[in-house]
């Protein structure tokens, strides 16, 4: 019996994924530089906003789309990794691109990937590949802007081909630190790269040592910077049913009765640096040409914001209400509540507890884990320990994923092994701690908190079958 034939679609996401595991990292924008080159560098044909930090680069960056978006502009968003599809990562319009289009973008590269594969000693990388098809997909659009997420790092990351009007840096803390360095002042020069001559950078709070790094960057390019909790920030916000009520000082204006359908106190802080990065782009970032030092400085001195436009309070009450981000402690069942969460770092994983014990009133929460082996797993768990009455260890289908046995050992000693259950498969693992939270009898206080990776969660998604787009 033939195999089934591959749709175009298929057979070219199964060419991109033979470039390599995404998460491999060589530190050179040769063969990307090469590549957009060959295409014409398409990343230059339109202003691009640049988000790079530890966590909530995701969330931040669908919420600057959707500002701009609603502002009448045509957008293009590049994010990572995905959750379901492929195709995820290159949105136009607020719609990922089709299959079709997917497969017409990648027919069109594949001649210029292949003379840089033949240039160079190593191949193209699969993000490598994805992020040239992302550029290349924007400029045939066209669009009027592209909000562009970094993979990994900053410096040497394949997105740094462009140069962002706005440099947007969420949070930085420790993860990836093989790749990035063992320190945060190791991993704040890398993410510092894509803050460009000229730009606005938008700084979300940082660690001391982070940012006294982000700010000699932007005095040693020319740029200007833009901090949470000096120039722009969170004013209040309140619990609300299915998310919070914010009240946001932007740039120029302060922005009131905001609903944000996220949870936690880390969105509201996402939705600042959305809001901040919006108004610069819309005041008009600096002249990249021969900027100086001067400008780096303004802020601190006191003096007004330049650059930054007010934004109409009813288009960002609109925008933000509208507002969604898969995977980020995202309600995909109730009776008992079911709640999925990419968190993969102690930073992360913080932040979900946080917003958990703020905002569910559960009175028994049992989690499902699977994580990656290279991460902080001791960290991750100290943090669940004291919300999660038990928890389900588990693995996902990367070869990445932590043997559940080692990470029920590593559990054992955080919980006590009584609270530790092992299921080698995630359907199995979700199908335990359904059980586990029903125990009571008590469905309105239970809830079941899926965690630890983004691959974990969009495997989730899937066997949970989750609505692809939601």
């Amino acid at each position: 019996m033939s195999e089934p034939q591959l749709t175009e679609y298929e057979a070219a996401v199964a060419a991109i994924m033979a470039r390599g595991v995404e998460w491999t990292f060589d530190p050179t924008l040769d063969r990307i530089a090469d590549l957009v080159d060959l295409l014409g560098s398409p990343q230059r044909s339109y202003p691009v906003i640049h988000v790079t930090g530890t966590n909530g680069k995701s969330s931040t960056a669908r919420l600057i789309e959707i500002l701009l978006r609603e502002r009448g502009l045509r957008t293009g968003l590049f994010t990572s990794p995905h959750l379901t599809t492929m195709r995820e990562r290159i949105v136009i319009d607020g719609e990922p691109i089709s299959a079709e289009a997917f497969a017409a973008t990648y027919r069109d590269v594949l001649p210029y990937l292949e003379l840089v594969d033949g240039k160079h000693e190593q191949r193209l990388s699969y993000f490598e590949t994805l992020t040239a098809m992302a550029y290349a997909a924007f400029a045939d659009a066209p669009v009027d802007v592209a909000v562009v997420e970094v993979g990994m790092g900053g410096v040497w990351d394949a997105t740094n081909v462009a140069d962002g009007a706005v440099a947007v840096i969420t949070p930085i803390g420790l993860d990836h630190t093989v790749h990035l360095g063992p320190t945060i002042e190791d991993i704040a020069t890398e993410k510092a790269g894509i803050i460009k001559p000229g730009a606005v950078a938008v700084l979300a709070q940082q660690p001391l040592p982070a940012a006294e790094i982000l700010l000699r960057r932007v005095v040693e390019v020319g740029a200007t910077a833009a901090r949470e909790g000096i120039e722009f920030g969170v004013l209040g916000r309140d619990v609300a049913v299915g998310g919070q009520m914010v009240r946001l000082q932007g740039l120029h204006a302060v922005y009131e009765d905001l609903f944000l359908p996220l949870f936690g106190a880390h969105q509201a802080g996402n939705a600042a640096c959305a809001l901040a990065a919006v108004e610069a782009f819309a005041g008009g970032a600096p002249s990249r040409t021969g900027g100086d030092l001067a400008a780096a400085t303004r802020i601190a001195a006191g003096e007004d914001f330049e650059g930054a436009g007010e934004l109409d309070p009813a288009l960002v009450r609109s925008a933000f209400a509208k507002a969604s981000s898969p995977g980020r402690l995202e309600i995909v069942r109730t009776g008992p509540t079911v709640l999925l969460d990419a968190a993969h770092n102690p930073m992360g994983m913080a932040a979900t507890v946080a917003a958990v014990t703020e905002e569910f009133g559960f009175t028994r929460l049992v989690g499902v884990l699977a994580v990656s082996a290279d991460k902080d797993v001791p960290g991750m768990l100290d943090q669940l320990e004291p919300v999660l009455a038990e928890v389900v260890v588990t693995a996902n289908s990367t070869q990445r994923s932590m043997p559940p046995r080692e990470l029920a050992e590593l559990a054992a000693g955080v919980f006590g092994a009584e609270r530790v259950h092992v299921a080698d498969r995630l359907d199995d693992a979700i199908d335990r701690a359904l059980a586990l939270a029903e125990e009571t009898g008590e469905y309105q206080g239970a809830g079941v908190l899926i965690t630890g990776s983004v691959v974990t969660v969009g495997e989730a998604r899937t066997l949970l079958r989750v609505e692809e787009g939601r």
